[in-house]
């Protein structure tokens, strides 16, 4: 047995096959939901895997998932994993010419997609060429036709931790990238090697005996599509402990709350202030009231809660710890947010032993408080697919290992606490001066009257580029004047920080899991100084 992730599933299934595994509500406040055990999980995945190895898709070649959250996301990938078949996720919201784009890129011979995305998805496959084999989940489905087909044994030919699992980053600043990852690496970086907050197991098969020794009683809530890396991770360390992974098709705020108390939720996660304020809302309104006692932990990846959302989330559910994790589709997991990490001393980090900022020219770690970038080493991807400049870009070796160099920037201190400042590519240069826009964010949060914000560079003819900020109000509060906006960062950030613009907006544009879209608020700050 190796660090093969169908293996380390099968392994789990083994010693507690009757354990509810999957929880899937199908449509908030119907109350429809589907619930497997892990054998019946494991059954439901052998089929799929089966069925399409028996249609002529070959150990090594991609799959693309054009799905929302639901049981055939999780059976398919778990399915292609257990036939040693690639998983690919795809972005739901891409558009004809975006999907184009990424099948061909990744190379995609066969997908499974929600009958809803069905015209798009018609649109896109003649001019991806390699594209030969199709499921449809719904409206008079394929999927489960193919699940009819297919084995629910095992059978497969034996794996390796080398298998390979792809994960396509959002393309927030380009064209989504495809992260490859050895199925070993991403146990390891993006699991925590079967213990996230413990010691990672040292064999394979520790992780069935660890399993077979612990009870049940967890719940986790991946509340982001899973087409994000995050939330697919999240369900895989459920499973590695085996415990319970609970879905919803969609974010229902309203839906979320009902099923943290009906389901018990231990832990969920989410994405940033763009999905805890909703949840703030409800729990203030229509869901006061609602039993949160069995909630242990909230953490975001992606996006950060600000200072003030967590205070006010905190005053609703005083017993959460809540989490702002860093981390990326190159690197996994790097550490968690300190408890000072705020508006005044940044964005601060606990980081594991791989982690370095270094010098992105030279590579070699920074001294105490100058910039560098982010990078990490040991149990890192591949590469890009089908993109050898960049992977030659982003990764590198030192003193004979493997690293990997992320886009954000960020400095460390005498107690090697890092602090990151922001993604590079979204670095506003004023005057000479360097802006992230999260640290703006972070400030312009703590307003009353602000519900979201991005904030991005317009082109300046004095300063090079201004700082603008694209605002959305909280409902029935009064448009805010620049000079407001300007008065309340004054003692929060450095006048060259300041925002030189303000764009109201009926809503600020992110991502279902609620990253930012930043070319999105640089377009429309741009279209606004016009």
């Amino acid at each position: 047995m190796e660090y093969n992730l169908a293996d380390l599933f099968e392994s789990v299934v083994d010693v507690v096959p009757d354990r509810e595994a999957l929880v899937y509500v199908d449509h908030p406040g119907t109350g429809a939901e589907r619930r497997l055990t892990y054998a019946e999980l494991d059954a439901a995945a052998n089929r799929i895997g089966h069925h399409l190895l028996d249609s002529g898709v070959r150990p090594g070649e991609h799959l693309g998932l054009h799905l929302y959250n639901g049981v055939e996301y999780l059976q398919t990938v778990l399915g292609c994993l257990k036939a040693r078949i690639v998983p690919v996720n795809v972005n739901y919201r891409y558009v004809e010419d975006e999907l184009v784009y990424l099948y061909r890129d990744a190379d995609l011979v066969a997908l499974v997609f929600d009958a809803e995305f069905a015209e798009r998805v018609a649109a896109a496959r003649p001019r991806a060429p390699k594209l030969r084999h199709l499921l449809q989940v719904g409206g008079g489905s394929s999927f489960t036709e193919a699940e009819a087909e297919g084995s629910p044994e095992r059978g497969f030919p034996a794996r390796s931790g080398d298998d390979q699992f792809i994960i396509y980053t959002g393309g927030t600043t380009g064209m989504p990238k495809g992260v490859m990852w050895r199925q070993e690496d991403l146990f390891f970086a993006g699991l925590g090697g079967g213990a996230p907050t413990g010691e990672p197991v040292k064999r394979p098969e520790e992780l069935a005996e660890r399993v077979a020794a612990g009870g049940s009683g967890i719940t986790f809530f991946p509340a982001p599509p899973l087409m994000h890396g995050t939330s697919t991770l999240t369900a895989f360390i459920g499973f590695n402990f085996g415990q319970r992974v609970v879905l919803h098709r969609k974010f229902v705020p309203e839906e979320v709350l009902r099923t943290v108390e009906k389901e018990k939720v231990s832990s969920m996660s989410l994405v940033g202030d763009a999905m805890l304020r909703p949840l703030i809302d409800a729990l203030g309104g229509p869901m006061k009231g609602t039993d949160c006692s069995s909630l242990f932990s909230v953490s975001s990846s992606g996006a950060i809660m600000s200072e003030t959302v967590r205070r006010q989330f905190l005053e609703l559910v005083p017993h959460v710890m809540l989490l702002n994790n860093f981390g990326s589709s190159e690197s996994g997991f790097n550490g968690t947010a300190t408890e000072d990490a705020g508006p005044e001393r940044g964005f601060r980090i606990r980081v594991n032993s791989r982690t370095q900022v270094v010098d992105p020219a030279t590579h070699e770690p920074v001294a105490v408080g100058e910039v560098g970038r982010v990078a990490q080493c040991g149990h890192v991807p591949l590469g890009y697919y089908n993109d050898p400049v960049k992977t030659a870009e982003t990764f590198f070796e030192r003193d004979g290992e493997r690293w990997v160099l992320l886009g954000d920037m960020a400095t460390v201190d005498e107690e090697d606490v890092v602090t990151v400042l922001g993604r590079g590519s979204q670095c506003i240069n004023t005057g000479g001066e360097k802006v992230y826009p999260e640290e703006v964010e972070q400030a312009l949060k703590s307003h009353p009257d602000v519900y979201d914000v991005l904030v991005a560079g317009v082109p300046d003819a004095k300063w090079g580029h201004h700082v603008a900020a694209v605002v959305q109000l909280r409902d029935g509060a009064d448009r805010p004047s620049l000079e407001d906006i300007q008065r309340h960062c004054r003692d929060r950030l450095a006048g060259y920080k300041i925002p030189r613009q303000l764009v109201v907006t009926d809503a600020v544009r992110r991502s279902p899991s609620g990253k930012a879209d930043y070319r999105w608020a640089r377009q429309v700050a741009v279209a606004a100084d016009r």
